[in-house]
């Protein structure tokens, strides 16, 4: 599994979880679609630091990278140490 693929999944639990939504496909335009609101996208960027322990700095974020879930994965992955899939599964409680 790449390291992204490991991070959409982790990313999925965070919707139901949190927005206690269907996890969209990971390709999906989280913005253009409606999926997430205002409140929510900023709910989301707290749980992005939370759960990937890294800071997100508002002035830093281009909406391109936070669209999708792939996106959002690659943003996660190279700003934390969630790069390795171990780490993300084992933050999430879901790993063994």
């Amino acid at each position: 599994m790449s390291d992204t693929n490991a991070i959409v999944e982790r990313l999925g639990v965070l919707f139901t979880e949190t927005f206690h939504i269907e996890t969209p496909p990971p390709d999906t335009d989280l913005l253009e679609t409606g999926i997430l609101d205002s409140f929510q996208f900023v709910e989301l960027l707290f749980q992005l630091e939370r759960q990937f322990d890294f800071r997100v700095k508002i002035e830093d974020i281009d909406l391109e990278d936070i669209r999708t879930l792939t996106r959002i994965a690659r943003l996660v992955a190279a700003n934390s140490g969630a790069a390795n899939p171990s780490a993300v599964l084992l933050s999430s409680g879901t790993a063994d």
